[in-house]
Protein backbone atom coordinates (compact mmCIF):
# COMPACT_ATOMS: atom_id res chain seq x y z
CA UNK A 1 0.00 0.00 0.00
CA UNK A 2 1.26 3.25 -1.09
CA UNK A 3 1.86 6.07 1.83
CA UNK A 4 -0.30 8.55 1.86
CA UNK A 5 -1.73 12.04 3.16
CA UNK A 6 -4.68 14.07 2.60
CA UNK A 7 -4.42 17.56 1.31
CA UNK A 8 -7.04 20.34 0.42
CA UNK A 9 -7.20 21.56 -2.91
CA UNK A 10 -9.16 24.58 -3.92
CA UNK A 11 -12.77 24.27 -5.90
CA UNK A 12 -12.76 21.05 -8.20
CA UNK A 13 -14.49 17.75 -6.93
CA UNK A 14 -13.83 15.17 -4.65
CA UNK A 15 -11.94 12.15 -6.71
CA UNK A 16 -9.74 9.19 -7.07
CA UNK A 17 -6.71 9.13 -8.51
CA UNK A 18 -4.22 6.45 -8.89
CA UNK A 19 -0.58 6.10 -6.89
CA UNK A 20 0.79 9.38 -8.35
CA UNK A 21 -1.97 10.75 -6.26
CA UNK A 22 -5.48 10.37 -5.67
CA UNK A 23 -8.65 12.13 -5.18
CA UNK A 24 -12.21 11.39 -3.54
CA UNK A 25 -14.77 12.64 -4.62
CA UNK A 26 -17.28 14.25 -1.68
CA UNK A 27 -19.80 17.28 -3.46
CA UNK A 28 -16.74 20.32 -4.24
CA UNK A 29 -14.27 19.30 -1.71
CA UNK A 30 -11.15 17.76 -2.57
CA UNK A 31 -9.29 15.25 -0.82
CA UNK A 32 -6.24 13.97 -2.53
CA UNK A 33 -3.83 11.29 -1.32
CA UNK A 34 -0.20 12.35 -2.27
CA UNK A 35 2.28 9.53 -2.58
CA UNK A 36 5.27 9.09 0.27
CA UNK A 37 7.93 11.16 -0.59
CA UNK A 38 5.82 14.18 -1.42
CA UNK A 39 7.56 17.35 -0.08
CA UNK A 40 5.47 19.72 2.38
CA UNK A 41 6.31 22.87 3.36
CA UNK A 42 6.44 22.46 6.85
CA UNK A 43 9.49 20.51 8.39
CA UNK A 44 9.06 17.25 10.51
CA UNK A 45 10.74 16.91 14.31
CA UNK A 46 12.88 14.19 13.72
CA UNK A 47 11.67 11.55 15.86
CA UNK A 48 13.41 8.39 16.62
CA UNK A 49 11.01 4.90 17.35
CA UNK A 50 14.17 3.63 19.12
CA UNK A 51 14.39 7.29 21.34
CA UNK A 52 14.19 6.97 24.63
CA UNK A 53 14.44 10.28 25.81
CA UNK A 54 14.83 10.70 29.50
CA UNK A 55 11.12 10.66 30.86
CA UNK A 56 9.92 7.39 32.34
CA UNK A 57 6.71 6.29 31.86
CA UNK A 58 6.75 2.79 32.96
CA UNK A 59 2.78 1.67 32.97
CA UNK A 60 0.41 4.46 31.28
CA UNK A 61 -2.89 3.10 33.03
CA UNK A 62 -5.88 5.07 32.19
CA UNK A 63 -8.73 4.12 34.03
CA UNK A 64 -12.36 5.16 35.08
CA UNK A 65 -10.81 7.49 37.92
CA UNK A 66 -8.54 9.35 35.61
CA UNK A 67 -9.63 12.42 34.78
CA UNK A 68 -9.35 14.32 23.23
CA UNK A 69 -14.15 14.10 4.73
CA UNK A 70 -11.61 16.17 7.21
CA UNK A 71 -11.21 19.86 6.51
CA UNK A 72 -9.62 18.41 3.24
CA UNK A 73 -12.69 16.52 2.75
CA UNK A 74 -15.52 17.81 5.05
CA UNK A 75 -13.84 21.33 5.58
CA UNK A 76 -16.14 23.30 8.30
CA UNK A 77 -18.18 26.57 6.35
CA UNK A 78 -16.99 29.86 6.82
CA UNK A 79 -19.90 30.90 9.38
CA UNK A 80 -19.80 27.82 11.68
CA UNK A 81 -17.58 29.55 14.50
CA UNK A 82 -17.92 26.32 16.85
CA UNK A 83 -16.05 24.17 14.47
CA UNK A 84 -13.45 26.94 13.33
CA UNK A 85 -10.19 24.92 14.10
CA UNK A 86 -7.52 26.14 16.52
CA UNK A 87 -4.56 27.78 15.72
CA UNK A 88 -2.47 25.11 13.96
CA UNK A 89 0.27 25.73 16.52
CA UNK A 90 -2.25 23.49 18.35
CA UNK A 91 -4.47 20.77 18.07
CA UNK A 92 -5.83 18.16 19.80
CA UNK A 93 -4.97 13.85 19.27
CA UNK A 94 -7.26 11.70 20.91
CA UNK A 95 -5.84 7.35 21.10
CA UNK A 96 -8.94 5.12 22.34
CA UNK A 97 -8.49 1.47 22.25
CA UNK A 98 -11.68 -0.53 21.20
CA UNK A 99 -14.41 -1.95 23.39
CA UNK A 100 -14.18 -4.76 24.78
CA UNK A 101 -13.92 -7.81 22.04
CA UNK A 102 -16.19 -11.01 22.25
CA UNK A 103 -13.01 -13.10 22.25
CA UNK A 104 -11.64 -10.31 24.77
CA UNK A 105 -14.10 -11.73 26.88
CA UNK A 106 -13.65 -16.07 26.08
CA UNK A 107 -9.79 -15.03 26.84
CA UNK A 108 -8.21 -15.78 23.31
CA UNK A 109 -5.74 -14.57 21.75
CA UNK A 110 -7.52 -12.30 18.59
CA UNK A 111 -4.94 -10.18 16.84
CA UNK A 112 -6.07 -9.38 13.51
CA UNK A 113 -8.84 -12.00 13.53
CA UNK A 114 -12.06 -9.40 12.54
CA UNK A 115 -14.04 -9.98 15.74
CA UNK A 116 -16.87 -7.62 16.63
CA UNK A 117 -17.61 -5.49 20.43
CA UNK A 118 -19.39 -7.40 23.27
CA UNK A 119 -22.28 -5.58 25.05
CA UNK A 120 -19.58 -4.28 27.25
CA UNK A 121 -17.23 -2.92 24.68
CA UNK A 122 -20.22 -1.28 23.05
CA UNK A 123 -20.77 0.20 26.44
CA UNK A 124 -17.37 1.26 26.72
CA UNK A 125 -17.09 2.69 22.89
CA UNK A 126 -20.72 4.88 24.33
CA UNK A 127 -18.77 5.99 27.46
CA UNK A 128 -15.72 6.95 25.28
CA UNK A 129 -18.10 9.24 23.55
CA UNK A 130 -18.73 10.98 26.39
CA UNK A 131 -15.50 11.59 27.24
CA UNK A 132 -14.56 12.83 24.14
CA UNK A 133 -18.14 15.22 23.61
CA UNK A 134 -16.04 18.39 24.23
CA UNK A 135 -13.14 17.62 21.82
CA UNK A 136 -12.78 19.49 18.39
CA UNK A 137 -12.77 16.23 16.32
CA UNK A 138 -12.02 16.70 12.13
CA UNK A 139 -10.97 13.84 11.24
CA UNK A 140 -10.80 9.85 12.16
CA UNK A 141 -8.36 6.90 11.50
CA UNK A 142 -9.45 3.60 12.55
CA UNK A 143 -7.78 -0.05 11.66
CA UNK A 144 -9.45 -1.59 9.24
CA UNK A 145 -10.79 -3.84 11.94
CA UNK A 146 -14.33 -3.83 12.95
CA UNK A 147 -14.14 -3.50 16.74
CA UNK A 148 -11.88 -0.36 16.41
CA UNK A 149 -14.50 0.89 13.63
CA UNK A 150 -17.69 0.26 16.03
CA UNK A 151 -15.69 2.38 18.86
CA UNK A 152 -15.45 4.93 17.01
CA UNK A 153 -18.71 5.02 15.38
CA UNK A 154 -20.43 4.35 18.71
CA UNK A 155 -18.09 6.91 20.71
CA UNK A 156 -19.00 9.44 17.57
CA UNK A 157 -22.75 9.28 18.48
CA UNK A 158 -21.71 11.09 21.71
CA UNK A 159 -20.41 14.15 20.45
CA UNK A 160 -22.02 17.39 21.42
CA UNK A 161 -21.48 18.92 17.73
CA UNK A 162 -23.53 15.78 16.16
CA UNK A 163 -21.37 15.33 12.95
CA UNK A 164 -21.47 11.98 11.37
CA UNK A 165 -18.73 10.10 11.05
CA UNK A 166 -18.17 8.45 7.16
CA UNK A 167 -16.27 5.77 6.25
CA UNK A 168 -14.17 6.58 3.07
CA UNK A 169 -14.18 4.13 0.44
CA UNK A 170 -11.54 3.89 -1.67
CA UNK A 171 -11.61 0.36 -2.88
CA UNK A 172 -12.12 0.76 -6.62
CA UNK A 173 -14.27 3.34 -8.91
CA UNK A 174 -17.09 2.13 -8.18
CA UNK A 175 -16.30 2.36 -4.41
CA UNK A 176 -15.73 5.59 -5.18
CA UNK A 177 -18.43 6.45 -7.39
CA UNK A 178 -21.48 4.89 -5.16
CA UNK A 179 -20.40 6.41 -1.74
CA UNK A 180 -20.43 9.61 -3.42
CA UNK A 181 -22.30 12.59 -1.54
CA UNK A 182 -23.93 15.21 -3.30
CA UNK A 183 -25.01 17.60 -0.79
CA UNK A 184 -22.39 20.06 0.47
CA UNK A 185 -25.21 20.72 3.95
CA UNK A 186 -24.42 16.94 4.40
CA UNK A 187 -20.45 16.91 3.97
CA UNK A 188 -20.40 20.15 6.32
CA UNK A 189 -22.06 18.13 8.87
CA UNK A 190 -19.74 14.57 8.40
CA UNK A 191 -16.42 13.69 9.64
CA UNK A 192 -13.93 11.51 7.12
CA UNK A 193 -13.04 8.34 8.68
CA UNK A 194 -10.25 6.50 7.00
CA UNK A 195 -9.23 2.78 7.63
CA UNK A 196 -5.73 1.13 7.43
CA UNK A 197 -4.29 -2.23 8.36
CA UNK A 198 -1.37 -0.76 9.64
CA UNK A 199 -3.11 0.12 12.91
CA UNK A 200 -4.41 -2.93 13.55
CA UNK A 201 -3.80 -5.02 16.21
CA UNK A 202 -0.09 -7.32 15.88
CA UNK A 203 -0.46 -10.62 13.91
CA UNK A 204 -0.55 -13.39 16.72
CA UNK A 205 0.59 -16.15 14.16
CA UNK A 206 -0.51 -19.43 15.51
CA UNK A 207 -1.47 -18.03 18.63
CA UNK A 208 -4.91 -16.37 17.50
CA UNK A 209 -7.91 -18.17 17.95
CA UNK A 210 -6.33 -20.09 21.38
CA UNK A 211 -7.27 -19.65 24.85
CA UNK A 212 -4.59 -17.75 26.25
CA UNK A 213 -4.25 -19.94 29.65
CA UNK A 214 -4.39 -22.99 27.84
CA UNK A 215 -2.02 -21.80 25.59
CA UNK A 216 0.12 -20.89 28.76
CA UNK A 217 -0.22 -24.69 30.51
CA UNK A 218 0.78 -26.08 26.76
CA UNK A 219 3.99 -23.86 26.24
CA UNK A 220 4.69 -22.43 29.96
CA UNK A 221 4.28 -19.14 31.30
CA UNK A 222 6.94 -17.80 30.93
CA UNK A 223 7.43 -18.75 27.16
CA UNK A 224 3.78 -16.95 26.54
CA UNK A 225 5.01 -14.11 28.43
CA UNK A 226 7.93 -13.79 26.65
CA UNK A 227 5.69 -13.82 23.32
CA UNK A 228 2.93 -11.25 24.44
CA UNK A 229 5.62 -8.77 26.60
CA UNK A 230 8.88 -8.78 24.82
CA UNK A 231 9.48 -6.63 22.29
CA UNK A 232 11.41 -8.15 19.85
CA UNK A 233 10.25 -11.57 19.91
CA UNK A 234 7.25 -12.85 18.00
CA UNK A 235 4.89 -16.01 18.21
CA UNK A 236 5.40 -18.46 15.99
CA UNK A 237 4.67 -17.06 12.34
CA UNK A 238 3.53 -13.69 13.86
CA UNK A 239 4.96 -10.38 14.25
CA UNK A 240 6.60 -9.19 17.83
CA UNK A 241 5.66 -5.52 19.09
CA UNK A 242 8.82 -4.27 17.30
CA UNK A 243 7.11 -5.35 13.88
CA UNK A 244 3.76 -4.05 14.88
CA UNK A 245 5.89 -0.45 15.59
CA UNK A 246 7.28 -0.19 12.37
CA UNK A 247 4.16 -0.47 10.66
CA UNK A 248 2.00 1.54 13.13
CA UNK A 249 4.52 4.44 13.73
CA UNK A 250 5.35 4.60 9.66
CA UNK A 251 1.91 5.44 9.23
CA UNK A 252 1.89 7.69 11.77
CA UNK A 253 4.59 9.42 10.45
CA UNK A 254 3.29 9.61 7.10
CA UNK A 255 -0.46 9.84 7.08
CA UNK A 256 -1.91 11.44 10.62
CA UNK A 257 1.48 13.93 11.72
CA UNK A 258 0.75 16.07 8.27
CA UNK A 259 -2.73 16.39 9.48
CA UNK A 260 -1.95 17.18 13.30
CA UNK A 261 0.90 19.54 11.39
CA UNK A 262 -1.90 21.45 9.12
CA UNK A 263 -4.02 22.00 12.25
CA UNK A 264 -7.00 19.08 11.80
CA UNK A 265 -7.71 17.45 15.53
CA UNK A 266 -7.62 13.62 15.17
CA UNK A 267 -9.06 10.74 16.73
CA UNK A 268 -7.34 7.51 16.44
CA UNK A 269 -9.33 4.23 17.12
CA UNK A 270 -7.14 1.36 17.24
CA UNK A 271 -5.79 -1.69 19.53
CA UNK A 272 -3.72 -2.54 22.01
CA UNK A 273 -0.22 -2.93 20.71
CA UNK A 274 -0.92 -0.64 17.94
CA UNK A 275 -1.61 2.19 20.27
CA UNK A 276 0.99 1.38 22.16
CA UNK A 277 4.08 1.72 19.50
CA UNK A 278 2.43 4.86 18.65
CA UNK A 279 2.55 5.86 22.45
CA UNK A 280 6.42 4.38 22.66
CA UNK A 281 7.03 7.61 19.67
CA UNK A 282 4.67 9.99 21.26
CA UNK A 283 6.49 9.54 25.03
CA UNK A 284 9.95 8.62 23.31
CA UNK A 285 9.61 5.39 25.35
CA UNK A 286 12.77 2.95 25.31
CA UNK A 287 11.90 -0.73 23.85
CA UNK A 288 11.81 -1.92 27.72
CA UNK A 289 9.69 0.78 28.93
CA UNK A 290 6.60 0.15 26.22
CA UNK A 291 6.62 -3.59 27.20
CA UNK A 292 5.14 -2.75 30.41
CA UNK A 293 2.71 0.31 28.86
CA UNK A 294 -0.78 -1.17 29.50
CA UNK A 295 -3.58 0.93 28.09
CA UNK A 296 -7.34 0.42 28.86
CA UNK A 297 -10.32 -0.89 26.25
CA UNK A 298 -12.59 2.22 25.92
CA UNK A 299 -11.13 4.74 28.09
CA UNK A 300 -9.57 7.63 25.82
CA UNK A 301 -6.02 9.09 26.05
CA UNK A 302 -5.41 12.94 24.99
CA UNK A 303 -2.25 14.33 23.79
CA UNK A 304 -1.96 18.40 22.41
CA UNK A 305 0.51 18.73 19.34
CA UNK A 306 2.16 21.82 20.15
CA UNK A 307 5.11 23.37 18.39
CA UNK A 308 6.12 20.26 16.99
CA UNK A 309 5.67 18.71 20.72
CA UNK A 310 2.95 15.46 21.89
CA UNK A 311 2.08 16.52 25.52
CA UNK A 312 -0.09 13.99 27.07
CA UNK A 313 -2.85 15.34 29.18
CA UNK A 314 -4.24 12.38 30.19
CA UNK A 315 -8.07 10.50 30.09
CA UNK A 316 -10.94 13.69 29.08
CA UNK A 317 -13.71 13.51 31.73
CA UNK A 318 -17.56 12.94 31.34
CA UNK A 319 -18.83 16.68 30.28
CA UNK A 320 -20.52 16.39 33.46
CA UNK A 321 -17.40 17.08 35.52
CA UNK A 322 -16.72 20.68 36.26
CA UNK A 323 -13.33 20.68 35.93
CA UNK A 324 -10.85 19.02 33.38
CA UNK A 325 -7.21 18.95 34.17
CA UNK A 326 -6.82 17.46 30.94
CA UNK A 327 -7.80 20.48 29.20
CA UNK A 328 -5.78 23.14 27.24
CA UNK A 329 -7.45 27.04 27.05
CA UNK A 330 -8.19 26.28 23.66
CA UNK A 331 -10.37 22.90 24.28
CA UNK A 332 -12.14 25.13 26.85
CA UNK A 333 -12.89 27.62 24.96
CA UNK A 334 -14.37 25.09 22.31
CA UNK A 335 -16.10 23.70 25.19
CA UNK A 336 -17.79 26.77 26.05
CA UNK A 337 -18.52 27.79 22.49
CA UNK A 338 -20.47 24.26 22.16
CA UNK A 339 -22.65 25.21 25.30
CA UNK A 340 -23.65 28.98 23.83
CA UNK A 341 -24.78 27.29 20.67
CA UNK A 342 -26.61 24.41 21.96
CA UNK A 343 -28.20 26.34 25.34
Amino acid sequence: MANAMLQQTVGGTLQLLSNSGTHCNVGNRSVRLLPKGFKLEVEFSKRGIYSSGKRKFNVIQASTSQTSVVGPLLAPSSSDTVDSHMKSNEVALILIRHGESLWNEKNLFTGCVDVPLTNKGVEEAIEAGHRISNIPVDMIYTSSLIRAQMTAMLAMTQHRRKKVPIILHNEDERARAWSKIYSEDTIEQSIPVITSWKLNERMYGELQGLNKQETADKFGHEKVHEWRRSYDIPPPNGESLEMCAQRAVAYFRDNIEPQLLSGKNILISAHGNSLRSIIMYLDKLTSQEVITLELSTGIPMLYIFKEGKFIRRGSPVAPTEAGVYAYTRRLAQYRQKLDDMLT
